[in-house]
């Protein structure tokens, strides 16, 4: 079942105040526990103006619990504010991408990235403390698995209230079941929560994708097709992510946004 609220440590994670130096000391010291300058596990997180939300989803990550070593890369996508600077003094690798756009930027990433298993991260997300180990476990105990992916629930920041979303979440979960049977199980892969090899990622030219599709759906898709296996949904509660619902705002709200995934489906 999911969550009707939102868990209390995701809350106190989502609300840590990212201007204290408290916060960035603690980054620091948490990240050097998980941390490796050979990691198999290699955590890539475009960003472009996000220094209001990316100490605390790096917080989060920090704080996972995992046997693997890991790395955080944060690719600097030409931020107007501070998130680089805020990036560096937590102790945290940050990369410039100059070229504009997110498949630039999650290409950036892969390309200096060490470890056998890539996963994608956004910075407005908030990752519970086993994501790493249930996210790699599938890819490190199945070969014929080639991209995984997970579930994940909203935390609001506009008028819609949390228990709405809990009802929207579960057709959101009917939506992802139409595109697995009667369309393309790939479309259900988000850059937020997933993950693939490093070097089958490479082999099929990273996030390129061609004009009018998604960077991550497409290489979930081109890894699948190019034969190195299936695709497999991560549904247990303990990877369930917490992001916000600004893509929603974006949009111009749940009904309207509800309104647009609906023609999207059907093709309108």
């Amino acid at each position: 079942m999911r969550p009707i609220s939102i868990p209390t440590y995701i809350n106190q994670l989502y609300n840590t105040n990212p201007r204290e130096i408290a916060t960035t000391a603690l980054i620091r010291e948490r990240y050097t526990k998980i941390s490796h300058d050979e990691p198999a596990v290699s955590i890539v997180m475009p960003a472009y103006n996000e220094e209001a939300n990316i100490l605390q989803t790096l917080l989060s990550l920090s704080n996972n619990i995992t046997n693997w070593p890991v790395e955080i890369i944060v690719v600097n996508n030409n931020s107007k504010d501070k998130t680089e600077e805020m990036v560096i003094a937590a102790g945290i690798p940050c990369i410039k991408e100059l070229k504009q756009g997110i498949t630039n930027a999650r290409n950036a990433g892969l390309a200096v990235a060490k470890g056998k298993y890539i996963l994608n991260a956004d910075a407005d997300t908030i990752y519970p403390k086993d994501w790493i180990e249930e996210m790699v476990k599938p890819l490190a105990e199945n070969d014929k698995v080639c991209s995984v992916y997970g579930r994940f629930s909203f935390i609001p920041i506009g008028t819609t209230g949390r228990f709405t979303y809990f009802f929207y979440e579960y057709f959101a979960d009917f939506m992802r079941w139409i595109n697995k049977i009667f369309r393309d199980e790939a479309m259900n892969a988000y850059g937020f929560n997933s993950g693939f090899r490093r070097e089958q990622g490479l082999s099929v030219e990273g996030f390129n994708h061609p004009p009018g599709t998604n960077e991550d759906g497409w290489l979930a898709l081109k890894l699948r097709e190019k034969g190195y296996g299936k695709l497999y949904y991560i549904t247990n509660i303990k990877a369930l992510v917490w992001t916000t619902d600004r893509r929603i705002q974006i949009d111009g709200g749940i009904l309207k946004g509800t309104f647009k995934r609906l023609k999207r489906m059907i093709g309108l």
